[in-house]
């Protein structure tokens, strides 16, 4: 009873915002989430918003003059064992600054003992929460997108190639739209679960130990792109030691094979993690992938 009260008060606290960046976390169901094993933190995923401000962007002093703005759904790295907020915060504050709405999902963990689909319904909840509620953030429902460093970008790409339509008959309205993102930015992502360039971290947490042939097939997102996969952005790094880049490059290979639409760079220089450029707010530090991004975004109509 506690949680629906909080998740109602989270409502009625975002309709009434100023349109500027908001900090102010709520739990993506209001009850316990599918498969909930506990109670605590750990137990309820999250999403918090980072609105950018207006009257910076376009110099458009309110919200209600606004036209409605992009949005992208933030899937901190971390092995599935932990959130690198670096990934997380960082990437909304950068977004904000190309006029888009930033929310950063706090999805369940391996370290807590979940495994798929636990991630995957965590991300999917998180797409289809922006897109149901978008008028209350000024957000345009069909410029959503999502993406993830690292095993966030497994997370990201396995939503873009794991995606489902809703349930229009469903009793929750958040329920009844679609989780399919409108575009998806994979940084040096974990891609593949099996074969030499799996990363062995990121597939223990996600799956467990010994997990069957069958879901390393299905989790092994390379494999699963099809023509209605939508258009990605993709980065790696040549001196990559924690993810191998051929991650990036068979994903690639993938879209390119199913006729959809991409961006991939392989930058010579940078090691795992890099996050913009940096694990702290550096502007002044930023890696050139923010400026490459930011170009793709401007012309797939996302960015300011």
């Amino acid at each position: 009873m506690l949680k629906r009260l909080a998740f109602l008060l989270s409502l009625l606290s975002l309709t009434t915002i100023s349109w500027a960046q908001v900090t102010n976390s709520f739990p993506l169901w209001p009850d316990d989430a599918p498969g909930a094993l506990g109670k605590g933190t750990n137990d309820m995923p999250t999403l918090t918003p980072f609105l950018p401000d207006l009257a910076k962007v376009t110099g458009l002093p309110h919200r209600s003059d606004a036209e409605a703005v992009a949005a992208i759904v933030i899937c901190p790295g971390g092995g599935y064992g932990g959130l690198a907020d670096h990934e997380g915060s960082h990437y909304a504050r950068w977004f904000n600054e190309l006029g888009i709405a930033g929310f950063v999902l706090k999805y369940r963990l391996g370290s807590a003992g979940y495994r798929h689909p636990a991630m995957l319904q965590d991300a999917a909840r998180a797409l289809r929460t922006v897109r149901a509620r978008a008028s209350e953030w000024n957000v345009d429902p069909k410029r959503i997108g999502i993406i993830g460093s690292s095993a966030g970008g497994h997370l990201a790409s396995t939503l873009v190639t794991h995606f489902d339509a809703g349930k229009p008959d469903s009793a929750d309205p958040i329920e009844r739209v679609s989780s399919r993102p409108d575009l998806g930015i994979l940084c040096y992502p974990v891609i593949t679960m099996t074969g030499p360039h799996a990363h062995k971290g990121s597939r223990k947490n996600l799956l467990g130990t010994n997990p069957p042939v069958e879901l390393t097939e299905l989790l092994s997102n390379e494999k699963q792109v099809t023509k209605e996969t939508p258009p990605c952005f993709l980065w790696h790094t040549w001196e990559d030691k924690g993810v191998h880049i051929e991650n990036a490059m068979m994903f690639a290979a993938a879209l390119q094979a199913a006729n959809v639409r991409f961006e991939l760079h392989v930058y010579e220089r940078g090691p795992h993690g890099l996050g913009l450029g940096t694990s702290e707010w550096k502007p002044e530090a930023r890696h050139p992938w923010t400026r490459d991004c930011a170009f793709w975004l401007k012309e797939r109509g996302f960015a300011k």
